[in-house]
């Protein structure tokens, strides 16, 4: 579990709903717990204003946590500077409000804000404060490669407490003569060959149930979600640092996920090519996700 936790609220249902998904994947045994509220000034009312709402939503919430007012220019950038200076393994914030119930959804400036964090982002999905039930279902976005493996580890983790079952999915993608709307005979051939292999990838895996499926990745990983409570995704391999790199398939499903999604930080090249040092990494997941 997360032992070092950042919540965006703003005195709205989806920060309510971050909350509780933030208790939910906190450490029981010595988590903790930081509300934070971004607003724009600076003057002593605004102050005064933002400390009685963290106040309010802290009681409300029943949660122990420690309350920090942020100025700053947009949400977004006002919690990516405190889980910097927190030290946060994970920031969680609520879904986007003109979203569709049930949906994980970012509005723009969040979501382009947050791309690049230091830690894990999870969104929950709207209306989980009503219904904060145990995750029992967990859903990976896995694929082999050694972000799809740290993610693994990572819902593995958060599986062990309550018993929760673990699921992959492996998106066979669509090649791009597809949209033409003609496969050649060869190209149908192929596809069965790559569902066979990534069928018995699955299967190597213990503990999980596997699925494959031929698709957008986007797309079937969303669907994935209805069955689920929480889908984890890892981050694309740019560039040296342990970042939260969105590649296309994460920035959709910040749009579209159908249930609370767990963006983890890029796995380090070093990390990626050193077999042990990606078993090192998920032994000590999640407590130490910065992948």
């Amino acid at each position: 579990m997360f032992k070092n936790v950042l919540v965006g609220v703003d005195g709205r249902p989806n920060g309510r709903d971050a909350i509780a998904l933030a208790r939910t994947l906190s450490d029981p045994a010595g988590g903790k717990l930081t509300l934070a509220y971004v607003h724009r000034g600076d003057v002593a009312e605004e102050r005064e204003d933002s400390h009685k709402l963290l106040e309010a939503e802290r009681t409300a919430a029943g949660v122990d946590a420690e309350l920090l007012s942020v100025v700053a220019a947009n949400p977004g950038h006002g919690l990516h500077q405190q889980a910097e200076e927190l030290g946060a393994d994970l920031l969680v914030v609520g879904s986007c409000a003109h979203g569709a119930f049930g949906r994980a959804m970012l509005g723009d400036d969040t979501r382009a804000a947050l791309n690049g964090a230091p830690c894990a982002v999870a969104i929950a999905a709207r209306g989980y404060a009503q219904h904060p039930t145990p995750i029992a279902k967990i859903g990976v976005a896995y694929n082999g490669s050694p972000e799809s493996r740290a993610a693994l580890a990572v819902a593995q983790e958060l599986a062990t407490p309550t018993r929760a079952t673990v699921h992959a999915l492996e998106v066979v993608a669509i090649p791009t003569v597809a949209y033409t709307g003609i496969l050649p005979p060869e190209i149908g051939e192929s596809i069965d060959v790559m569902l066979k292999e990534a069928d018995d990838r699955l299967k190597e895996l213990p503990g999980v149930e596997g699925h494959t499926v031929y698709g957008l990745a986007g797309e079937e990983l969303a669907a994935f979600g209805d069955q689920l409570d929480l889908l984890v995704v890892g981050s694309r391999s740019y560039g040296p640092m342990r970042r939260l790199v969105l590649g296309s398939t994460s920035a959709y499903l910040q749009r579209h996920a159908r249930c609370s999604l767990l963006a983890l930080p890029r796995v380090a090249t070093s990390q990626a090519q050193d077999p042990m040092a990606l078993s090192d990494l998920q032994a000590r997941a999640p407590a130490g996700t910065h992948a």
